[in-house]
């Protein structure tokens, strides 16, 4: 950030209009973006994540710490993800920062209206840290700096019609056609975690019941193991002495872990969870009918675990099945860094705009310079 330490909040209040919009173009944009380093943030429901990323989408350094409780203020998360880009900044020249954010983000990629799993609603995240940073900002929703990232550097390399699924904490989800994020009129596209796939079922953070992220993903995976746990089952019995009995203790990375043990039940688990996945997959293909179908997040550690049950259901459920192309699933590339790489290399279209603005500033500085000089020689002559 050394670039602009000499820039005042004046001055950052007055690029607002540099920042508004980043364009729909992105596919020729991206070629033709400065190759400067930028910081990338990814907000998840129990992690904030922070890296320096490269043009070529390289980590030059990552940070990481727990999300602040969602009891408390939105400024508790504002004042962590302002800490960790001072932090890098530090030691790196930054030179835009780019938000990956857990929830739904409005069209002029400034607010996020709604996250279910944080306490932001209609907060307006973009100006509230460009205003206290000395460089620009951008905000989108973190399943599609997801998915830009796997389109640019991973496993969506080549495909003009991509969908991303995250499994984390939720669902996350993106459409990406020809090198460009659909995020629909007012910004929301993609979320496809709150689906309804059971009516009357699980009840959702959202405020909704039977959303398809309370069958396949992290919260889901969690809470059955747990209930199974909680009611002493005799399948339960491996997870149970892992935890000494601390049944508040069970994770989604311990589920997984076992499972690539053998330990039966989690095996189950994952499998569980797969079958639902790939019903959703197979939704989404009947109403997008994309090529290929991207799944990243924490939960898709677990591999063919997970992806393997979720093709197969996939295929059992697809609209058409036999009489139809199917798109390939496959498992993101980047893993859970995919949501920081893609905010970075996104806020890099932002850098180059306010490169270019703060160029003609100094520009017309200096032709006033010029100017007042030669009054200044005119009046000595």
């Amino acid at each position: 950030m050394s670039t602009y330490r000499d820039l005042t909040a004046p001055i950052g209040s007055r690029r607002a209009p540099v920042l508004r919009t980043v364009g729909t173009r992105e596919r020729r944009s991206h070629l033709t973006a400065p190759r400067v380093p930028t910081v990338g943030i990814d907000i998840g429901g129990t992690k904030v994540m922070a890296g320096v990323v490269d043009a070529d989408g390289n980590i030059l350094e990552k940070l990481r710490t727990e999300t602040p409780d969602k009891s408390k203020s939105p400024k508790v998360v504002e004042d962590t993800i302002v800490e960790l880009v001072l932090d890098l900044s530090d030691r790196h020249d930054v030179h835009a920062v780019g938000i990956g954010a857990a929830g739904w983000v409005d069209a002029d990629r400034n607010r996020v209206l709604f996250a279910p799993h944080l306490s932001w609603r209609n907060e307006p995240l973009r100006d509230r840290i460009a205003g206290r940073l000395a460089v620009p900002v951008l905000v989108d929703n973190d399943a599609n700096t997801a998915a830009w990232a796997e389109w640019r550097f991973g496993a969506g390399r080549g495909e003009d019609h991509l969908v991303m699924i995250t499994l984390g904490t939720g669902i996350g989800g993106a459409i990406l056609e020809d090198g460009q994020v659909k995020r629909g009129k007012f910004g929301v596209a993609g979320e496809f975690g709150h689906m309804q796939v059971v009516p009357g079922g699980h009840r959702c953070p959202c405020g909704n019941r039977g959303c398809w992220e309370q069958y396949s993903s992290g919260n889901a995976l969690v809470r059955e193991a747990k209930e199974l746990a909680a009611a002493d089952s005799p399948v339960a019995y491996g997870i149970i002495e892992h935890v000494k009995g601390n049944i508040h203790e069970i994770t989604g990375p311990m589920i997984t872990e076992l499972a690539r043990e053998g330990d039966a039940m989690c095996v189950e688990l994952l499998q569980d969870i797969g079958q639902w996945l790939g019903v959703g997959i197979a939704n989404l293909a009947a109403a997008l009918d994309p090529s290929c179908f991207v799944i990243g997040g924490g939960v898709s550690a677990a591999d063919d675990l997970l992806i393997g049950p979720a093709r197969d259901a996939f295929k059992r459920h697809l609209t058409g099945r036999g009489y139809r192309p199917e798109a390939r699933i496959t498992r993101a590339q980047l893993g859970p860094e995919a949501g920081m790489v893609g905010a970075a290399d996104l806020a890099r279209l932002v850098a180059r705009r306010f490169r270019r603005a703060k160029r003609r500033r100094v520009e017309r500085y200096e032709r006033y310079e010029r100017y007042v000089q030669g009054r200044r020689d005119q009046d000595t002559a």
